[in-house]
């Protein structure tokens, strides 16, 4: 293929070697890439570690050779600075988080421009918010809204009061099913209730700190149940839990 440009947000760093490091970037062209980036001394790989630490969003040329699994890049640019995401840092911690999540559970390398557009509009509007409550809970949002686009989403015209969530089908049903991975139905209600939040309401959202961390456990669950189970191993979940 050759030189090809990619708009991609930043999910992971690795150091490769005493020069290079590989990023795993979501692109808006390919879907899921490995990404090879200059990491040594000096002021461009300075430059480069400061626009790749995730999440970032960038404009970058990828050399795409067949048989290649990593791809070398040039011209690394920012599409949008997120310079609150890079200097507060509560929002820097839940970016982070989000970051992670992502890096485990988006592993198709297909194209999927709507999937990228949502990641980037969601970080410009991290980057903008200004109401403590709506930062708190922007990243449970987050992630239940991306479950739509990666195709998980529990089918919501399934639910009435007092049924439960079967995790697994991702449907409400009057009974529990013959397995473990359910929610009781209070979970179950608080669950179906979400399909109502968006970032515009995300400040009347009045959780608790416990119901805050249920919510997130419940989302976090649905997702390793269908895309990942290495979400148990989450190094950023501790920190973000006592920020909120």
């Amino acid at each position: 293929m050759g030189k090809v440009d990619l708009n991609i947000v930043t999910l992971r760093r690795v150091r490769y070697s005493d020069r290079h490091c590989i990023v795993t970037a979501w692109s808006r062209e390919m879907g899921r890439v490995s990404l090879l980036v200059a990491d040594g001394a000096g002021r461009t790989a300075a430059r480069s570690r400061a626009l790749t630490a995730p999440p970032g969003l960038l404009e970058c040329v990828a050399d795409i050779r067949p048989g290649r699994d990593i791809y070398t890049v040039s011209q690394l640019r920012p599409i949008v600075p997120l310079a609150q995401v890079r200097s507060n840092p509560v929002k820097g911690m839940v970016a982070m988080f989000l970051a992670e999540v992502m890096a485990a559970v988006m592993n198709e390398s297909q194209p999927d421009s709507a999937t990228f557009d949502y990641i980037s509009l969601s970080l410009r509007l991290l980057d903008d918010l200004t109401d403590d409550t709506a930062i708190a809970n922007f990243h449970i949002c987050f992630l239940y809204q991306l479950g739509r686009f990666l195709g998980i989403e529990p089918d919501v015209s399934t639910w009435r009061q007092g049924r439960v969530l079967d995790m697994r089908d991702g449907v409400f049903r009057t009974t529990p099913p013959p397995h473990a991975d359910f929610l009781d139905q209070y979970d179950s209600a608080t669950a179906a209730s979400m399909t109502r939040m968006t970032f515009a309401n995300l400040r009347c959202w009045k959780f608790t700190r416990d119901g805050r961390n249920r919510a997130l456990d419940t989302v976090l669950r649905y997702l390793s149940l269908h895309l990942s189970p290495g979400l148990n191993g989450l190094q950023s979940l501790d920190v973000l839990r006592s920020l909120f």
